[in-house]
This record gives C-alpha cells, structure tokens and sequence, in this order.
C-alpha cells in the first residue's frame, strides 16, 4: 500500500502526495569503482546546542560528520573535504576547516579512504589594500596545511584574486608560483559565478571560451603539477569543449550538477570522472549506478542517474548557491542527521515550498533509504510553516 503526505504549492494550498517508494532503499557497500574515479563533496553536520550565536560562532557536530564521510567511503567514494558544500566560505570559516581537514584525513586513513581537501584565501578578506602577492601568501599558507595534514589538494578559486587581478596574466602568475611549489599533483577548481558571484570574470574574462584558454594556458605549462581540474559551470557542452584540450594525462572531473550522467558515461573521445556535490544527496543511487557502469552495464547507469537528474536540478535552482541547504535535508530525511539545522542558519535558504518538492524529487528519484521515516521527519518542518494535513494555516 503507497504512503501518502500532504505537500504545499506555491498557491498557498496542499495536495495529496503518493509515494512511489514502498520500500526502503537496499543499500550495497562497495570498496572503489574501477571505471570513474567519483569524489563526493561532503557537508558538515552542525552542533544546534553548542552556540548561541549560529550565524557568528557555528558550531560542528564532529562525530557525526566524521559518520558521514565514513558512509561516503563505504559506498565506494572519495571524499572532497572542506569545499562549498561543506559551506567553506559561507559559514565555515578557515580556522573551522582546518580542524575538518585534519579530522578527516585521520578518519580516512583508518578506513583506507580516498580524500582531496580544499585550499584557497578565505581567511584574506578581499579589498583594495589586498595585492597579488597577498594572495600567494594565502594560497601558501592552505596548500601548506592541506599537504601537511596529509591531504591532496584541491586548488579552490579564490574570491580575494578575483577582486584583485587586473590581467589574466595576474591569474597565470598566481597558479604558478603556488604550482611550482606543490609536492604532488593537485586538483584545480574552476567554480562559475552561479556557485559564488564573488567569482565573476574568474581567469581575467567574463566570455567563457576566453576564460577557459587562460585556464589551458596554465594546465599546459604544469601538466606535470596537476591531476586534474573540476569545473562547476553547468554547461556540459562547455565542459566537453574543454575536456577534449586537456593534456593526456590531466583529468576532467565534472562538477556539473545538472549534466553529470551523460558527462560521467562519456563519448568516443573521452569521458569526465566527478567531483559532486550531488553525489552528497544521492550517494546510494548512484552508488549503485557507478558499479553498473564498472561491469560495463551503461543502461543500468544511466537509468539510476538520470531518474536522479529532476532532484539535482531542483536542488541546484537559482540561486544555485543555496544548493548546500537542498543536501543537509536530504541527510536530514534519510536519517543520518536528528535535526535540520545548519551552521550560519543556512537552513533558511530556501521555502517550505522547495523543501516540498524535494521530497517529492527524492522519492521519484529512488533517493528515500526509509520512506516512513521521510514522511515522519517532514511533518515537524510542514507543521512548522503552518501547513497541516488539509490545507494551509493563513
């Protein structure tokens, strides 16, 4: 028998909503996939009891942070630490991230877990007193500590040199110098505008075609300093573009939340590896959907992937930034999480309206691991807003 939940419109009213989901979501662990390397960018559970200031003192939830990353790497994923999911930059402050840093490479290395850690500037405030050196200095003191916790790194875009370049020569020296101090290969981050509008003109243009030669140009001259490059544009043809002019031994990770099943399944010259931040929300499904892919069972993997398309685009709608509050309900729904709280208040990015349709894209999309305790969960937040079983509180 289906289970059903009253969801609101944006009409101010509710309908009836049925499950598709009868049954909880059969979860298979796996060690590594074989055929795509797949990073998951993880969040971070907020502490609601330990500040009284959540917006200017937020507080971590550290074992249950660490529990998720070590659900992340039993489905066989890497993990992307400290990046925009985990709110770095927009709540999680440096000094908090080096603390996740360190916590996670430890939990990692005692599972045999894969993990990249971001480094940018977000501890240099951008303004006009800041100089390009300043952002060398600043990019030194992360990769620094991100090498030294024992991390790889991902090379994060930095809000503090795009407010300060005046040339993408600026952007070639930066990358430079930081490359050629470097141990080991690193992952770049190429992060579009929608993500952060602090990155505007990112690479020293606002045209994308002219951006992403600048970004070549440097991939070119350290091919032997980087791994690869994650690029988070949501325009996948972009991406192909670019994917097919890099060197031969530097990887494309998507970072495309809208495309990701047709970039990560590929073409006849080549294909994208991820780093997702929705792979967060859907680790189960496409969990499954990566080992079909390893037995070289594409259908299966893109009928898993694209059921969970309509989710990601809902989840990563304008402004696609807020995206990270869509990721924490889920982990809220699905149980790994008591609470829907999130450090900075974040929680309130988005309506009760949204919220409703993300159950609603969740269940179609194969996501809900107990559907019962979904619907359990989603009442408190649906009462809360002042909507009840048959209509809405005005």
């Amino acid at each position: 028998m289906k289970q059903s939940i009253y969801l609101p419109n944006q009409a101010g009213e509710t309908y009836e909503y049925k499950l598709a989901q009868t049954e909880g979501l059969k979860i298979s662990g796996h060690r590594q996939f074989s055929s795509r390397v797949a990073y998951s960018a993880a969040h971070v559970v907020a502490d609601p009891f330990r500040s009284d200031d959540p917006v200017g003192k937020p507080t971590i939830d550290w074992d249950l942070t660490m529990k998720y990353r070590h659900y992340l790497w039993s489905l066989g994923f890497s993990v992307a630490e400290a990046m925009d999911t985990a709110q770095r930059g927009m709540g999680l402050s440096w000094e908090e991230a080096k603390e996740l840093i360190s916590r996670s490479v430890k939990e990692a290395k005692s599972v045999g877990g894969h993990i990249a850690s971001g480094a940018g500037t977000d501890h240099l405030e951008p303004g006009p007193s800041v100089t390009i050196e300043d952002v060398i200095h600043a990019y030194e003191e992360q990769v620094s500590y991100v090498e030294g916790a024992g991390s790889k790194v991902i090379m994060m875009a930095s809000r503090a040199l795009a407010a300060c370049a005046q040339s993408p020569e600026d952007y070639e020296y930066v990358y430079g110098k930081i490359l050629n101090q470097v141990s080991k290969p690193i992952i770049l981050h190429w992060l579009g505008d929608m993500f952060d509008p602090n990155l505007k003109g990112y690479w020293g243009y606002n045209n994308i075609d002219d951006a992403m030669n600048v970004c070549l140009r440097i991939i070119e001259t350290h091919a032997d300093k980087i791994e690869g490059i994650k690029v988070s544009l949501l325009d996948d043809q972009k991406e192909i573009q670019m994917r097919r002019l890099l060197p031969e031994n530097v990887r494309m990770y998507t970072g495309d939340d809208f495309n990701y099943p047709s970039l990560i399944e590929g073409d006849s010259q080549g294909y994208s590896d991820a780093l997702l931040g929705i792979f967060d929300a859907i680790a189960p499904v496409a969990s499954m959907a990566l080992q079909d892919l390893d037995k070289g069972n594409t259908a299966d993997f893109r009928e898993k992937l694209d059921r969970t398309v309509p989710l990601a685009r809902h989840i990563f709608q304008h402004p696609t930034f807020a995206y990270k509050t869509g990721v924490v309900f889920l982990s809220y729904l699905n149980g790994h999480q008591s609470h829907f709280r999130m450090i900075g208040g974040a929680e309130s990015s988005r309506s009760i309206v949204h919220f409703g349709k993300v159950f609603e894209l969740a269940d179609q999309a194969g996501v809900l691991v107990n559907p019962e305790l979904a619907i359990e969960r989603m009442k408190p937040l649906l009462e809360l807003a002042g909507i009840h079983q048959l209509g809405v509180a005005k």
